[in-house]
């Protein structure tokens, strides 16, 4: 018997230890898929993460895993051998659903795998379930009249956030060890900070995409995971070229493993990004990520930018209504009477702003959101900043009026994410890290922003503030919230 005698304790386990524990063979990748399964059976009913399991597919996979780490047939394990994974729905697997949450597209098959799928098999990891998201992953909540609503493991009245909702919902359940995301706004960002995972937002290029999104330079596909270390595992397998995406980066980026100390770095700390009114436990607890920094020997410089909510609206505005947008309008045109209302709505506000103004308007606008950005940098490695504004957002909730939570107003809910200007200068890498708690009953989330395609500075100052302030999920440090539920599984008030 190993030291992790529960269920839960193994499903828990980071990716790099189980693997350290499979080659030790104090572990098999059946023994840790069969606790991620009963995991999943005890959560599922309240957190609603998946869209569909693939458990029996899972567990007869674990059984070659294990066959390689033994070594049988002379096959050796492979980056991700054995490790469950969770991926995204919208990342498609050829032969299964392929929705994007969306009743427009029910009984859609998917005929080629994405290729984060394809990095993922071939690394040798086990995808035993897909996961939910918003549909057409347009929004930072996760919810859809094809599944329902996703809930927050920490607090199911509030959603994990979107729209890898149910990909960060998973990690924070316990039930994937790493997890698939993608992000154009915050998709990969905002689930990581409320859920307190690590998400990853490569910059622009760095892993492949599908087409003809794959152009669209405010998007990516990227990793999820619990720990720093994970993220750095994962983000290996699935960065590099591939054909079917030619602006995917060559040579392929590997990311160093072991990380240097902070001490003698320089960091600037942005607190409100120059446009958001950030929420005081937000605030707080980023301030106590920038004093650990300095008491590990970085120079900490609190800074401002220049950037206005006109600014980034024109920026944003003109950018999805030109692309993005345009894809969602051309269903809505046809399918209105089959979409959420937050989809009709997101549709009918691109079409004004197609009317209002145009891509090179955003072009004028947001390179020099960028410039901006990259002045303000010049002195430091790193800028680091809130991931969203306020703590969490309601469970369920269109999210189409004034964003009210806990009886506090918080205007309009585009500003309840940090994320997007981020997006506007897409090739900075960004890491989301927890920063907290809030008394909301959930965590919070700092962003970690490197200059252009500098990739390893920002796992550098992760790695650091995660053996500076360890979120590891340990027995007394795992969301419970999803057990807090009537007879009928609907949630109750959190205590």
């Amino acid at each position: 018997m190993n030291e992790y005698d529960s269920g839960s304790d193994l499903a828990y386990l980071s990716a790099t230890e189980a693997r350290r524990l499979f080659e030790a063979r104090e572990l098999s990748p059946v023994e840790l898929m069969r606790a991620v399964i009963d995991r999943a059976e005890r959560t599922e009913p309240v957190v609603n993460a998946f869209t569909e399991r693939l458990f029996d597919e899972a567990l007869a996979q674990a059984r070659h895993a294990e066959d390689r780490f033994l070594g049988k047939g002379g096959l050796t394990p492979r980056p991700l051998e054995g490790i469950p994974v969770a991926t995204k729905e919208k990342h498609a697997i050829a032969g299964r659903s392929h929705t994007e949450g969306s009743l427009v597209n029910a009984g859609t098959i998917a005929t080629e795998n994405a290729p984060v799928i394809d990095r993922i098999l071939e690394a040798g990891g086990i995808i035993h379930a897909r996961t939910a998201t918003p549909e057409f992953s347009i929004a930072g909540f996760t919810h859809s009249r094809l599944w329902g609503v996703t809930r927050n493991p920490w607090n199911p009245e509030f959603t994990p956030g979107g729209s890898s909702g149910g990909a960060g919902a998973s990690l924070a359940a316990g039930t994937a060890l790493l997890a698939s995301a993608s992000d154009i706004g915050g998709s990969t960002r905002i689930p990581a900070a409320f859920t307190g995972t690590v998400g990853f937002k490569a910059p622009y290029g760095r892993i492949p995409g599908v087409a003809p999104l794959s152009a669209d330079h405010y998007r990516g596909d990227g990793p999820m995971a619990r720990t720093v270390d994970d993220c750095v595992t994962f983000a290996n397998v699935l960065a590099g070229p591939d054909p079917r995406d030619h602006v995917s980066l060559r040579p392929k980026l590997v990311l160093p493993t072991v990380y240097e100390s902070v001490a003698g770095m320089r960091v600037a700390l942005c607190l409100r990004l120059g446009a958001y009114d950030v929420h005081p436990e937000v605030e707080a607890n980023t301030r106590a990520v920038a004093r650990a920094l300095t008491d590990a020997g970085a120079v900490v410089e609190e800074v401002e930018l220049p950037w206005t909510k006109d600014a980034l609206l024109v920026a944003l505005a003109a950018h999805f209504a030109s692309i993005f947008g345009a894809v969602v309008s051309e269903i809505e045109a046809k399918h209105r009477d089959r979409l959420s209302a937050y989809t009709v709505a997101f549709a009918d506000t691109m079409a004004e702003a197609r009317e209002r103004v145009s891509y090179l308007d955003g072009l004028r606008v947001g390179t020099r959101l960028q410039r901006e950005l990259g002045e303000a940098m010049v002195p430091f490695d790193a800028l680091i900043c809130p991931t969203t504004a306020v703590p969490g957002l309601p469970a369920g909730d269109d999210l189409l009026g004034r964003l009210v939570v806990n009886g506090e107003d918080h205007g309009e809910p585009l500003w309840a994410a940090m994320t997007a200007p981020f997006n506007i200068s897409n090739r900075c890498p960004v890491l989301n890290i927890p920063s907290g708690h809030s008394s909301w009953g959930l965590p919070t989330g700092v962003q970690i922003v490197g200059h252009t395609y500098d990739d390893p500075t920002v796992f550098r100052i992760g790695k650091a503030l995660e053996r500076l302030r360890p979120w590891t999920y340990t027995p007394d440090h795992r969301p419970t919230g999803w057990q807090r539920t009537g007879a009928s599984g609907v949630p109750t008030s959190p205590q």
